[in-house]
Formats: C-alpha cells, structure tokens, sequence
C-alpha cells in the first residue's frame, strides 16, 4: 500500500504562511489527482484544492487567490503553500490522492497535519 508523508503543518500567527507538503512513498499505479482536504473539529471534511496531473487546479472559494497548490510529478509529491492565513484556516490538513491501479480506483489518505492559526 501507499504511505503518504506530510510535514509542514504548526503554529502561526494571522496574516502569516506555512507550506505543506505531501509525498508518496511508491508508485505503482496511475495517479490521477492529489490534493488536500481540511477539517476541524465539529466540522465536515472539506476539500482546500487539488490538482492533476495534467496541472489542472481547483481551489475552495475561501483559499483563492491566498492559498497554491503544485506538484513534481516525478517525485510523486504535492504541495500547499497557504498565505495570508487566518484563524478559520485551522484545522488538520489531510493529503489525498487519487489514481488507478490494474482498473480498480484508489483513494489514499495521509494520518494529516495540524494548522493552528492564532489571532
């Protein structure tokens, strides 16, 4: 199976940026899209951005124009850079990735990373 490694995650204040990354350890099926989801306690899980590989991103309307998501194909590893954050920004940050492998789809899910965002 896949192990999706997170860092980036911590404490800052309002106003300030943090940049997450996401790698996969291996592989061996055809990655379709990574991205990243947030959710914060009492709260539904919800998708921050994606992108594919062709380059193709998405974002929530709450993190456009503050938030960029971009990925090295070749590493198999995606990252978010999140500026201007603010205190509604914290949650755990959770890396997904999605892709097929011998016709069956797949949906990794990273354990995620803490965002604390102070005001």
């Amino acid at each position: 199976q896949v192990q999706l490694e997170e860092s980036g995650g911590g404490l800052v204040q309002a106003g300030g940026s943090l940049r997450l990354s996401c790698a996969a350890s291996r592989s061996i099926f055809s990655i379709s899209a990574m991205g990243w989801y947030r959710q914060a306690p009492g709260k539904q899980r919800e998708l921050v951005a994606t992108i594919t590989v062709g380059d193709s991103t998405d974002y929530a309307d709450s993190v456009k124009g503050r938030f960029t998501i971009s990925r090295d194909n070749a590493k198999n590893t995606v990252y978010l850079q999140m500026n201007s954050l603010k205190p509604e920004d914290t949650a755990v940050y959770i890396c997904n990735v999605k892709g097929s492998y011998i016709y069956r789809d797949i949906n990794y899910w990273g354990q995620g990373t803490q965002v604390t965002v102070s005001s």
